[in-house]
């Protein structure tokens, strides 16, 4: 079955939140604008419906009011050193990164609250470094998490295009896969692809590949905004790059089995040059869900400070690589161990107060703006609800009264009889004899006690140094942790008006890219580091910029 040609203006493909920004900016320009998916309309704002909502921004009201100074020219100099632009290529990104820069610095904050985003009142410190001054890593907490989380970020975007929808000047196509760009004369004038079958499955649930039909769309701009490959092990593996090692033998899933990373080979087939696709941002925190929503589906914990970092043999991590400070300098480093896992002893005072868990479901207080569930999860004695429900269900927990048998435990989890238990041993009664002093030559408590000089990480992010073996702060935790899959930092080549690019570095008329298909703009905005709120930050805007100069 071939379904009735349809033309457009702008014709956006995935949407996520690039797509939904892209085709809300092309609605209000006045143009009509066509927006497929292949999933089922259940999953409309994509990957960003699922994440934590954490938005960069530069010298913000709220960083001013916990007492953070902040700049441009700090920022800068934070994301340049973690970007290590070291290759030719790097033209385009270096100025997506000096355009998004001045936009978290300038209007994003104010373009945002037009559109009634809102922001949790303390500023999360995240990707701390850990280096020198012009090393990787934040100076000063940057992480803003969206009132409403990442559900609040997609909200008004997906309320403008379907306000469009209603008004006839814009159309939705679900279960709809884009197979190939039209190209005539050297130029993109629209897509072709297969009708899916309906599927009613619920949001993240993977779904059917049945073609019933297939399709084909004209229009003068086409705006690819499809994601990364986080969903795709095997495409993860292809490109993971040398200097990580080698890429694991398990990994779990940070996204949807739909982030899947067709349409970069659909996009390469029309011309669009894709870069850096060995560039590419996983987390070492990763827990197995215990109730999971999607296949290999992991949690991020993103923690605190203060939890002991052990890899699979129980040898202590090296400085700066504590919990929170350098994902990438942790990956790279645990892939050098030859084990796919490492572990976390830590306390349960340690749990309350510094394991908050990635993801819009995992914090339902901030998603669902409840103010009062915030007071008590946050501010009160205990672990938020989900943390417990880990903590009672997760296969990754372990907890225990002693130290010996918690070690034991250890032993009997899948492979843990890498565990060495002396070692393991030794480095705890090690940590716990500095914290009986207020000297210490121990870099991790002295960052810590460091930390809590920060008004906002003493209030609800950095537990008051302690030993762990100390009764009262019990029982005794032990968390086993993988590699989650998550962004592609690299992809389609891109203008600062999101005209996607040729191999010779010329514009392929008609063709756009947006949002982690753009490697979140230019092919690689943020480098081989990112800051952290960055990846929502560079899909709304590359999608403002797709959106606007698609449009014209």
């Amino acid at each position: 079955m071939t379904t009735t040609p349809l033309s457009a203006d702008v014709l956006v493909i995935g949407w996520g939140l690039a797509g939904l920004v892209a085709a809300s900016e092309a609605t209000a320009a006045g143009r009509r604008v066509v927006l497929v998916d292949q999933e089922p309309r259940t999953n409309l704002g994509g990957q960003a419906w699922w994440s934590f909502g954490g938005l960069f921004f530069v010298d913000s009201p709220e960083q001013r009011r916990m007492g953070i100074s902040d700049s441009l020219e700090l920022a800068r100099q934070d994301w340049f050193g973690g970007a290590g632009f070291d290759r030719p290529e790097d033209a385009w990104p270096r100025r997506w990164a000096e355009a998004y820069l001045e936009f978290a610095s300038g209007e994003k904050r104010a373009w945002l609250r037009e559109r009634d985003v809102g922001f949790f009142p303390v500023v999360g410190w995240a990707e701390r470094g850990g280096y020198g001054a012009l090393g990787p890593g934040n100076s000063v907490p940057r992480f803003h998490i969206t009132w409403g989380t990442g559900p609040g970020v997609v909200a008004p975007f997906a309320a403008a295009v379907e306000a469009a929808e209603d008004a006839g000047t814009l159309t939705i196509l679900p279960r709809h896969r884009v197979t190939e760009l039209v190209l005539d004369g050297g130029a993109v004038v629209g897509a072709r692809g297969d009708v899916l079958a309906d599927d009613a499955r619920e949001r993240g649930l993977e779904t059917s590949r049945e073609v019933v039909g297939s399709f084909e769309i004209s229009a003068g701009a086409t705006v690819v905004a499809s994601g990364g490959i986080g969903g795709n092990h095997d495409l993860v593996r292809a490109f993971w790059p040398p200097s990580l090692g080698t890429p694991p033998e398990h990994m779990l899933s940070g996204v949807p089995a739909y982030v899947d990373g067709s349409m970069h080979a659909v996009s390469a087939s029309a011309g669009a040059h894709l870069i850096n696709g060995d560039r590419m941002w996983h987390y070492v925190e990763g827990i197995t869900n215990w109730d999971p929503v999607w296949p290999a589906h992991g949690i991020r914990i993103l923690p605190g400070p203060s939890s002991l970092w052990l890899d699979a043999t129980g040898r202590r991590l090296p400085v700066p690589l504590f919990p929170g400070f350098d994902t990438l300098g942790t990956l790279a480093h645990l892939r050098s161990t030859g084990h796919d896992h490492s572990w976390f002893i830590t306390s349960r005072q340690i749990v309350e107060k510094e394991f908050a868990l990635s993801g819009s479901e995992q914090n339902p207080d901030l998603t669902g703006k409840d103010v009062r569930l915030l007071l008590k999860s946050r501010l009160a004695k205990g672990p938020t609800g989900p943390v417990q429900a880990f903590l009672d269900e997760g296969e990754d927990f372990i907890v225990e009264n002693d130290l010996d048998t918690l070690l034991e435990q250890v032993r009997r989890a899948p492979d843990g009889d890498l565990l060495d238990i002396e070692r393991v041993r030794a480095e705890i009664v090690a940590r716990d004899r500095e914290i009986d002093n207020d000297f210490t030559k121990d870099a991790q408590i002295g960052m810590l006690r460091s930390m809590r000089a920060y008004r906002g990480d003493r209030l609800i992010r950095t537990a008051a140094p302690h030993r762990l073996q100390d009764p009262a702060a019990g029982p005794l935790v032990a968390v086993k942790l993988h590699v989650l899959t998550r962004k592609s930092l690299g992809g389609i080549e891109t203008d600062l008006d999101a005209r996607a690019l040729d191999a010779s570095g010329s514009p392929i008329p008609g063709l756009y890219a947006a949002g982690e298909a753009s490697g979140f703009g230019g092919g690689g905005m943020h480098g081989y580091r990112a800051l952290e709120g960055t990846f929502l930050g560079g899909c709304l805007f590359s999608g403002r910029q797709a959106g606007r100069a698609a449009s014209r």
